[in-house]
Parts: structure tokens; C-alpha cells; sequence
């Protein structure tokens, strides 16, 4: 743990420049939330919406954070797990783009969004401003002070904080208990959370280190660390790699050529030139994860040995002053704008390499006010909190589930490479985690808190409590979200108890949650899954897939309609009237050409053939939502969809129908 308590709250003050001379202006407010990324964004819009006078202070001047700063494949895990105001950021996104949800977006896009959500709500944001001190009357909070790089500073107080920022900066300033690194994996009884076994993006065997190949004394070539490698399990203070998600188009209309960058040196890509040698793909998608975007962009990823991660280069962030991270940034932004510039020019690279680099440039629509670049650095991982509960490996595994969850996870337990080290004379990365097989689990409220009396009126919905394996797991954008709702949400009701996180009834979030998802008053959106069998009627025998499913599994058919078979859908709705249905059709080999589906409405039967070959699954997800259409419900047991398997030929899955009200 990097610091405990009041030493922590006097040792981060010392990192930053006093505010003496410095006229400072007072705001004042219910709940002040710092960061405006897509967290902070919801949970700004989430408080204004439960009647709270709110600020967000935004340390950069763009909303959205990774959401919008390139980004835009999203990392779903699994679409059970997003849901409210989550859910209908992307539902937004989608519907500029003429779909139901869009997962998949430009940068631009997103951001538009997140400022539908602060006009909507009047929101006021500051930008620009950075905490610098905070002040606390006994266990709680009683202000924060921002101030600009130009020395101009304001002083908020509140009776509520929410810290969405991705390093944590108000949970450090306030004396709240945290973790950098990796913890040991005996600490919590993990496997995959220290020091881990060479897999994973990984070099190929025989790739020299030194400058002069087998010259130990002519030194390491740079991005090799004189690092050794400890035992499977131990813990450290490294942290997994960070790089930019690169947004470029082939768009000759909108390209900017890739030009040679501030402080290039091709001798940071010597390793890539080694690689290349043992291994020489076929195109660029070799060692960058190219995922293309609409309007001919990408977002461009890490992939492989080598590639837009700088590993072993961010290990000083998360603690920080805020120029030393400025220069981490800018070092970063050096390397991969260099890494693309290589790629693209030098001579010494594969020649159909080259050219299909100079097919890219940077968008001229994009981030127009920072050279078409994007001023957001992907932090993986910085701070986390230790709170009044710490996620682990066994929750994400379900051997742990917590009745106070206030959001689910899904994804894989993921970590990139922590460092770049020689073993047995060869350069090998090293932390690279990717472990998944496991259904959505729930994310205690707990883990949003700080330990009782180490600060009370505060969340951390972002840097939350969780271990490093773990947070690996939770840390995606979409998740972020839903937990800045629920702090959101939480923050309000404590208002009502004494300003403290503790006293908050989690029921009561849960409630709110279910209830008023989107925080708008109307009646909910009505799900029904498979594996709610208090909504389901099964005619026949059907095979459990846990795969690929919409939330936790799916039923499968394999009878190619050989035996009658069907499931009814029957929803528990509020009031009758007309609800916009929709069915989840997930990936599935051998698939059914067709689907016959029937739905019972207050007009009478209505029959339905679905073709799932024509359906487009795009992302990082198992299915796609297709409408049956608006169909007219009354509000009793005669109202379902049916999955029949009549006339199937293949594998017929049966997940999830969604009844939306119109």
C-alpha cells in the first residue's frame, strides 16, 4: 500500500506548488465531481437529474476521456453488463449513426454525446483545472482547490465528492489508503495478479538485446530494461504499459500526412527492426491492432511483442507531480507518432510495409484544437483505491459475489505487459494477462468507498478498491459509467445521512437503479433472459451454452426442428400500450438459415421470420439486438414472444428479447 491515512494527506500535499499569493475564487456546490471523462460525465448528469447543485471540473479540455479520445471499438465483454445511462450513451451513438446501439464510433461522435448530457442537464464544468490541495474538517471533505497551469485557481466546496479522474488525484489528496503495482498473489490467495509467466504478446525466441549483437558491454537497446525477472507471483510496483489509441484515416479528403515528430530517434524502433527479422507479416495488422471505424478511421491498439505500447515507461505516473506526467505524456506521444512515422518512412522496413503506412494520416476533423492528435494517453491503471472492500480475482471468477452490487463486470481479467527484460539472454515481455471464461458478477458498492473514517463523504467510482488482476477485469469504459451513476446516486442519498458514504442504503440505489435507469422518470425498458424462469415457459429439451451468450448463458437447439420445440418470452410489464421489440442473436456455429418467432399482442398472433445469416455482428461482442418491430401489449401473461424451432435447419439459439416502451 503506497500510503495510509493523515501521512498520505500530508506527503501528497508536498508534491504540488503552494497557492500562496494566488487569488482564489469560491464556487459552491452539493456534489463536486472531478474528471470529465465519460464516468465523471453520467455521473455529473446523474446527480443534476436527483435535483443537486453540481460542478465537474475537468483537468484537459475535452469531455469523455478514453471514450472520446480514441477509443471507439469499444471493449463490451459482454452487453448484459452495461446498462442505464451507460447503455443509452451508446444507444445516442447509435442513433446518429441510424442504428439501434453503436459500439463502434469516431471520436467526434462520442464527444458530441457527452455534451448532450451536460446541456441537458445545465451542468456547469470548469476545464482546465487541476486539484492541487484539498481541505477535510475531521473525516470528511470540506473543499478541494483547482488551479490552472497559468497559476488561476478556484476553490470548490461541497458537501459530496465523486473522484472520476483516472489517477485518482482527489483519493490521494485526501488521505484515502491506495495501491500502485501489483500486489503479491498470496496477499489476496490470486494467481494471475503478480509477476506472471512469459505469455502473451510475447517475443519469439532468439530476438539479441544489445547494441552490438552479442555484446553484453555495448549495453541494451532501447525499451530493454537491466530489469530481472522475479518469481512467478511476487508482487511489484510496476505498472501495465499505457499508449494512445490512434485515430487515423485512408481518406485521401480528410488525411494529414504523417510528418517526422518532435524528438524522433529511430533508434527507439532498432527492436521492431529485429522482430521483423524473425517474422515479417503480411501487413500492418502483424504488430498493430488495427480496428477500423465509420468514415474510413481507425483505432489502432497494441498488438504483439512490440508495438504502441511503451512498456516500462510509466512507472513514475500514477504518483506523479502534474509536469512530470506532462513530460510522460509527451515522451509517449513522441514514441508511437515516431513509431508510425518509422513504420512509413525508413528505409530498412519491408517495402509493402511502408506503403501501406503512407495510405494513413491523421483526420483533419479530429481533435482540431491538438494537431489532429488526441490529448488523451490511455492510463490503463494507476492508482487503486483499498477501500471498505477490495475486488478480487475470486469475484471475477464467481467465487465471491456480493450482495451490495451496484454495477456488473464482464470483461477478461486483462493486463498488459509490465516490463522488458532479458532472460537467458533473449528480450521477453513480461505481465501480459488475459484470462477469461467467466460469466457478469456483480461490483460492490464497497469497493467505491474508502475504508470508514478515512474520508466520508467521498466515492471513487474509476480508481476504485479492487486488486490489479481484478481491476483488469472491471476497468473498461462502459463499466466506468455505470458505476459513476451508482456513485452518483449514492453521493445524493448521503446527503440525506449526514453526508456519509457508509449510512447510504445500498437497497436504495439498487431500487433507483432498476427503477429510473435512465434517470428520466420514464418506465423502464423490460429484459427478459433465458435464465429468468419466472418469465420463460420451455417446451422440449434444450442445450446450456454459457459462450457467447448475452449474460451469463443462452439455449441451443440442435434438432433442426426435428422435435417441436419452443421457449415463450412473457414479460412483466408495467402498463400496456405499445413496446418496440427486439431479440438478441448472438454468434453461433452452424446457425439456423431461419427463425420462426411469434408474437402474442393485444391485436392477436403475429408471425415473424428472421434470417440470421443476414445479420451483421460488428466489435467486440457475441450478438446483435434485431427489432421484431412495435407491437401493441397488454399488461397480463398473454403477451409473449416465442422462439419456435418449426422449420429450423441448423443450431437455433434462444437468449434474450427486450420490450421497449414507446
Amino acid at each position: 500500500m503506497k500510503y495510509l491515512g493523515l501521512v498520505l494527506f500530508a506527503l501528497c500535499n508536498l508534491f504540488f506548488v503552494p497557492l500562496q499569493k494566488i487569488k482564489v475564487d469560491t464556487i459552491k456546490a452539493d456534489i463536486c465531481i472531478y474528471g470529465g471523462n465519460a464516468s465523471g460525465v453520467i455521473a455529473a448528469y446523474t446527480a443534476a437529474r436527483m435535483n443537486k447543485k453540481v460542478i465537474l471540473i475537468e483537468p484537459g479540455f475535452h469531455l469523455g476521456g478514453l471514450t472520446t479520445g480514441g477509443l471507439g471499438y469499444t471493449d463490451i465483454g459482454n452487453k448484459y453488463a452495461i446498462t442505464g445511462l451507460s447503455l443509452d450513451v451508446y444507444r445516442r451513438i447509435g442513433k446518429h449513426y441510424g442504428k439501434f446501439e453503436q459500439w463502434i464510433f469516431e471520436p467526434g461522435v462520442a464527444e458530441n454525446v457527452m455534451k448532450q448530457y451536460i446541456q441537458e442537464a445545465g451542468i456547469q464544468v470548469i476545464y482546465g483545472y487541476r486539484v492541487e490541495k484539498v481541505e477535510k474538517n475531521g473525516s470528511k471533505l470540506s473543499s478541494i482547490t483547482v488551479q490552472k497551469e497559468d497559476g488561476s485557481a478556484q476553490k470548490v466546496n461541497a458537501r459530496m465528492f465523486i473522484d472520476c479522474s483516472y489517477e485518482g488525484d482527489v483519493m490521494a489528496r485526501a488521505g484515502v489508503s491506495y495501491m500502485v503495482g501489483r500486489e503479491a498473489n498470496s496477499l489476496y490467495k490470486e494467481t494471475y495478479n503478480g509477476i506472471q509467466v512469459l505469455e502473451g504478446h510475447q517475443f519469439p525466441d532468439g530476438i539479441d538485446p544489445y547494441k552490438i549483437p552479442g555484446d553484453p558491454n555495448s549495453g541494451l537497446i532501447w525499451g530493454v530494461s537491466n530489469g530481472k525477472l522475479a518469481e512467478t507471483g511476487a508482487g511489484d510496483k510496476k505498472v501495465q504499459a499505457y499508449n494512445f489509441r490512434i485515430c487515423l484515416t485512408n481518406k485521401p479528403e480528410n488525411r494529414v500526412p504523417i510528418t517526422r515528430p518532435d524528438n524522433y530517434d529511430s533508434t527507439r524502433y532498432e527492436l521492431l527492426l529485429r522482430y521483423l527479422q524473425k517474422k515479417i507479416p503480411g501487413d500492418l495488422w502483424g504488430f498493430l491492432k488495427f480496428d477500423l471505424m465509420p468514415n474510413n478511421k481507425t483505432d489502432i491498439n497494441n498488438n504483439g511483442p512490440i508495438s504502441t505500447d511503451m512498456i516500462g515507461y510509466n512507472y513514475n505516473y500514477p504518483d506523479a507531480d502534474y509536469e512530470t506526467r506532462k513530460k510522460i505524456q509527451k515522451e509517449h506521444e513522441d514514441y508511437t507518432k515516431g513509431l508510425l512515422f518509422f513504420i512509413g518512412h525508413d528505409q530498412r522496413m519491408p517495402e509493402h510495409l511502408r506503403n501501406q503506412m503512407l495510405q494513413w494520416g491523421y483526420p483533419k476533423d479530429e481533435y482540431t484544437d491538438n494537431g489532429n492528435w488526441t490529448p488523451q494517453m490511455y492510463v490503463r491503471e494507476a492508482r487503486r483505491m483499498v477501500g471498505a472492500y477490495v475486488m478480487t480475482q475470486h469475484n471475477c471468477e464467481g467465487r465471491e459475489v456480493v450482495d451490495d452490487g451496484v454495477g456488473v463486470a464482464a470483461y477478461t481479467m486483462d493486463s498488459h505487459n509490465c516490463q522488458r527484460i532479458v532472460v537467458n539472454g533473449m528480450v521477453k515481455n513480461e505481465g501480459n494477462v488475459e484470462i477469461g471464461g467467466f460469466g457478469p458478477y456483480p461490483i460492490s458498492y464497497r469497493s467505491l468507498i474508502p475504508k470508514k473514517g478515512e474520508c466520508d463523504n467521498l466515492l471513487v467510482p474509476v480508481c476504485l478498491s479492487a486488486s490489479h488482476i481484478a481491476y483488469g477485469s472491471i476497468r473498461m469504459e462502459p463499466v466506468f459509467m455505470v458505476l459513476g451513476q451508482s456513485a452518483a446516486i449514492a453521493a445524493s442519498l448521503a446527503m440525506n445521512n449526514d453526508n456519509d458514504v457508509h449510512k447510504v442504503d445500498v437497497k436504495k440505489v439498487q431500487e433507483i437503479l432498476k427503477k429510473d435507469p435512465l434517470m428520466n422518470g420514464k418506465t423502464p425498458e423490460v429484459l427478459v433472459d433465458n435464465e429468468d424462469r419466472q418469465h420463460v415457459s420451455i417446451k422440449g429439451s434444450w442445450q446450456v451454452l454459457k459462450k457467447g451468450a448475452y449474460g451469463h448463458s443462452m439455449l441451443i437447439d440442435s434438432s433442426k426442428g426435428k422435435s417441436p420445440k419452443s421457449i415463450q418470452y412473457i414479460p412483466a410489464l408495467t402498463k400496456a400500450g405499445a413496446y418496440q421489440v427486439y431479440i438478441y442473436i448472438p454468434k453461433v456455429k452452424e446457425m439456423t438459415s431461419q427463425m420462426t418467432i411469434n408474437i402474442s399482442t393485444a391485436l392477436g398472433m403475429k408471425n415473424i421470420l428472421i434470417k440470421p445469416a443476414e445479420i451483421i455482428v460488428e466489435g467486440q461482442t457475441s450478438g446483435e439486438w434485431v427489432s421484431l418491430g412495435t407491437h401493441s401489449f397488454t399488461k397480463d401473461k398473454k403477451s409473449f414472444v416465442e422462439i419456435s424451432n418449426a422449420g429450423a435447419d441448423g443450431y437455433l439459439p434462444a437468449d434474450a428479447i427486450l420490450f421497449i416502451p414507446q
